[in-house]
């Protein structure tokens, strides 16, 4: 079984779609049943934004697959998680989001060393297709220079 610390879901395909601006490390209201499965490893942020609602910053769309041992307890895999930051942080990402072109989108979801989950969220901006090919440009480089330092 993995440890606690090992457990990293990352959203690989936001990094490919936006451009990072500003990250902030939110906290994650769970239920029992939730905490559990993402302590096995069972959850996904493909597809995740968060958004601001009345003063509190939600994640919508989070897939934390059910607990196998859930029984009635069991929750929705695809409900809505209240994030925990402070008032600063949600008005400065509020102040973020209400501009066009801007979203908040979580990025990477861990378990910190307290055994507590934690999510990674950033604002950010789509790039455009240009952007895009420059980024694969830059990992396809990256790619080739590891390979020939490694011979």
């Amino acid at each position: 079984m993995t440890k606690q610390n090992d457990i990293v879901i990352k959203n690989k395909r936001a990094s490919f779609d936006y451009e990072f601006l500003e990250t902030f490390v939110a906290g994650v209201a769970l239920t029992g049943t939730e905490i559990k499965s993402i302590r096995l490893g069972k959850a996904s942020l493909v597809d995740t934004y968060c958004l601001v609602i009345n003063k509190e910053l939600w994640v919508k769309n989070m897939y934390v697959a059910e607990y196998t041992y859930g029984s009635y307890n069991n929750h929705n895999v695809r409900r809505d998680r209240k994030l925990l930051l402070n008032r600063k942080e949600i008005n400065r990402i509020e102040k973020f989001s209400k501009d066009t072109g801007f979203t908040v989108i979580p990025t990477k979801l861990f378990i910190n060393e307290k055994g507590l989950c934690k999510l990674v969220i950033a604002v950010a901006k789509g790039k455009k297709k240009y952007d895009k090919r420059q980024s694969l440009k830059e990992k396809d480089d990256k790619r080739d220079m590891a390979r020939a330092f490694k011979h």
